[in-house]
Formats: C-alpha cells, structure tokens, sequence
C-alpha cells in the first residue's frame, strides 16, 4: 500500500536529484526560447477560448473538492469512535436532524453499519457506495471497490473531455493541439493513479483506531485531492497555453518552407503596392490636368528648395561640413554610383529574364 509516509519518504530522497535537474531543465529551455529570433507576441484570441474551458473546469474541480458538497459522514458529525455500538450512534445522528428523527438515508446505513468491516468499508468507499450496492457484501471486499469503479471513473472522463476540448485544434487552433497528447496521458495518469490508490487501500486501516479524531476518512479525503489535482493540472495546462501561444517558452522556430512562404507574401504585398503606383502614375501621365498639376508641384518645389539652399545659414553650414570632414563628398559619390549601377543592373536582368 502506498502511504503518506511512504510518499514523504519517497519525496526526501528522490527530492533532492530530481529538482535541480527539473530547474536546469526549465532554465536551459527558457535559456532557448530567448536565444531564437522569434519575438514575443500578444496571446491569440482562439487560445483565450480554451483558457476558458480549463478556467471553468478547474473552478468545477474545486468545488467539487469543498466539504460542503460531499457526503455526509456520520463519525465526524457525531464525534463518533467506529467502535461506537450502532444504537448509540444514530441516536447521535437523529438528535442533529431537525425534527430529530432517522431520515430515510439513516435507516439504510443503520443495517448497513452493524459491523466493523461494514463501517470499514464506509469509510473507504462513502455511504452511496455501501447503501446502494445490490451484490456487495463484506465477505468480498472487492465487490465494493468494483462498484465504486465507474464512480471514481466518471469526474475524470469529464476532465478527459474538457482537457480535450481545450486543446482541440478547432478551439485553440496549432498552439493548444500541439500539447493534446500530453494532456490525455495526464488525464489518463490521473484516473489510473486513483483507480491503482483505491485498489491498494487497506480497507481495514482504521479497524484498530480508537478516538473519532485518527480515523482515516479515505472516501472523503480522495475526493478533496481528486478535485485539487484536476484544479492544477488544469491551471498547468493554461500556463503552458499562455506561454507557447505568447512565444515565451517551448518556441517552435518556423520551418524554412514557412519562411520562405512568408518571404513571397512580403514580396506579394510590396509587388501589389508597386503596381498600384504604377498604375497612379500612368494615371496621371495620361490625365492632362493631373500631369499639369504634377508639373506645378515640381517647379515649386523647386523653387522653394533652391530659396532655402540660396540661404545664407545653409550656405555657411553646408561649406562648415564640407570644410570639417563630418561629410565625405566622395564616399557618397562612390554610394550613389553603386546604387545606380544596382538599378541598372536590376533593371536590365528584369527585361533579359
């Protein structure tokens, strides 16, 4: 049986080889992420969406986990030993009932509760589970637990099912699918780990227990756990959303076809909007008033250019630049023949290919 003890053990040994290495694990990959021209981005708006779901679910999974909302345990709200005789417990139980009388849920637990294996089992696997059984019987224990399987079973196939809605490429689009595999096998983990905890359990752990207080309330205690570790695994899953989806951890470099394909539609765009000028251009060449106006605006411009170049502040600090060597009249000489020769060049390959 795997116990508390067990795990503390388990944890104080492995703890100290198995952290470091997860940390250097989170650092190298972060270290990673940093390191690839791939910039960070707002959080896409079909990754919101799934954030969603698994907000919901983790706040379904909490609430299942309250104490309020499980069942009621007659030992804890008596204070009652499991040794207590029968008589004397639901006597217990019926002064907490308002009218002060057995309700019909007490009466079946009364003959169900007569032994010690009994309200063992009870409190293994909760009162539905020991009233309702049709075939149970505490010579065989295991019938217990394999009518309680589908119970146990049920809030993980709904898990299994929002876990899978959220990283479906229909709501979350490359980013939330890419992590769907692993989120199945967290959900299944989840269920099987349960399943294996129950089906260890010693049943009669609490057989030899004698104050109210050491009892092990295994039932209730698996239900509050089963609702905190569907909580996390939820609020796990959306962090890892939040950072892939915003390229802050786990980046995916784009493949050389991506890149290239986003190359051609840059050039696309930038092909679309040269043409457009073309076309204005040739617009307003053939347009008589249009090409009027084009020659107005040049000879004014001009005119005013060379008024300002005429002036006396920019003559004395063009000759001042010129004189101190901060311009270098025959570097940019040399810059603009290569930047001709390119055009020419470019233009002539163009008319040739």
């Amino acid at each position: 049986m795997v116990n508390l003890q067990t795990l503390k053990t388990l944890l104080f040994t492995l703890g100290p080889f198995v952290l470091p290495r997860l940390i250097s694990y989170y650092r190298t990959v972060r270290t990673k992420s940093r390191s690839l021209p791939v910039p960070t981005r707002a959080m896409p708006k079909y990754v919101r969406y799934a954030l969603n779901i698994l907000f919901v679910s983790a706040v379904l999974a909490l609430v299942s986990s309250l104490p309020t909302l499980s069942p009621e345990n007659v030992f804890t709200v008596t204070s009652s030993r499991i040794q207590t005789p029968n008589d004397v417990l639901f006597t217990r139980l019926a002064s907490l009932r308002p009218d002060g009388s057995a309700a019909g849920m007490d009466q079946s637990l009364r003959h169900r509760l007569a032994s010690l294996d009994a309200r063992c089992l009870y409190l293994t696997y909760g009162p539905d589970i020991l009233v309702h059984c049709p075939f149970c019987s505490s010579d065989d224990p295991r019938s217990y637990f394999y009518y309680a399987l589908p119970s146990f079973l049920l809030p993980h196939v709904f898990h299994l099912f929002a876990l899978g809605l959220a990283t479906s490429y229909t709501v979350s689009g490359h980013e939330g699918n890419r992590w769907r595999t692993q989120a199945a096998i967290i959900g299944a983990v989840l269920a099987l780990g349960e399943c294996y905890v129950v089906g260890a359990y010693d049943w009669k752990a609490n057989a030899r227990t004698v104050r109210a207080e050491d009892l092990d309330l295994f039932y209730w205690r698996m239900r509050a756990v089963r609702g905190l570790m569907m909580a996390l695994v939820d609020a796990g899953l959306a962090g890892v959303l939040w950072a892939t989806s915003t390229n802050r951890l786990f980046v995916i470099p784009p493949t050389p076809a991506e890149r290239i394909e986003s190359v051609v539609k840059v050039l696309e765009n930038m092909r679309g909007g040269l043409s457009a000028v073309g076309i204005v251009r040739n617009a307003v060449v053939r347009d008589e008033a249009l090409r009027k106006k084009t020659e107005s605006y040049w000879k004014n411009e001009g005119e005013v250019m060379g008024q300002v170049m005429d002036e006396r502040e920019v003559v004395e600090g063009v000759r001042a630049a010129l004189e101190s060597g901060r311009v270098g009249v025959q570097k940019l000489e040399e810059e603009a023949k290569k930047y001709a020769e390119g055009i020419v060049t470019g233009s002539e390959g163009a008319l040739t290919g």
